[in-house]
């Protein structure tokens, strides 16, 4: 059976989330560490860290980011999935309620936020939705 990591990563944040956890711990992969620095850089988190363990994987620590008790990521969207793929051009990139949420992009100058990718005027595969 296979395994989406990227649905893993988004369904351990999820439910850190909804049981009210200041931290919660996912295994370390390059495209997590990216999507993480993504998510502190547009305020989604309070901060990560990269914590290395005896296997080779290692781990991502995310503190996770609350106001008024209420959790600031109210969504987490996995958009493509290993079994279908959602590629978009630049004209094609979807807006996250109306911009206040992002929209996680893989293009060919790595990975970025919606605004970023329109911004460079190039599309990609769409990874995640967050509000």
């Amino acid at each position: 059976m296979y395994t989406d990591p990227i649905s893993d990563y988004l369904t351990r944040v999820r439910n850190a989330l909804k049981a009210r956890k200041r931290s919660v711990d996912v295994p370390a992969s390059n495209l997590k560490k990216q999507i993480t620095e993504i998510l502190k850089k547009n305020g989604f988190i309070d901060d990560y860290q990269i914590v290395e363990t005896s296997n080779k994987q290692g781990s991502i620590i995310i503190k996770l980011k609350y106001y008024n008790n209420e959790s600031v990521i109210l969504g987490l969207e996995r958009i493509s999935k290993p079994g279908i793929r959602k590629y978009v051009n630049n004209k094609e990139l979807p807006r996250v309620l109306n911009g206040l949420g992002i929209a996680i992009v893989s293009t060919s100058q790595g990975l970025m936020t919606d605004k970023e990718a329109r911004k460079h005027g190039i599309g990609g595969e769409v990874i995640c939705n967050i509000w």
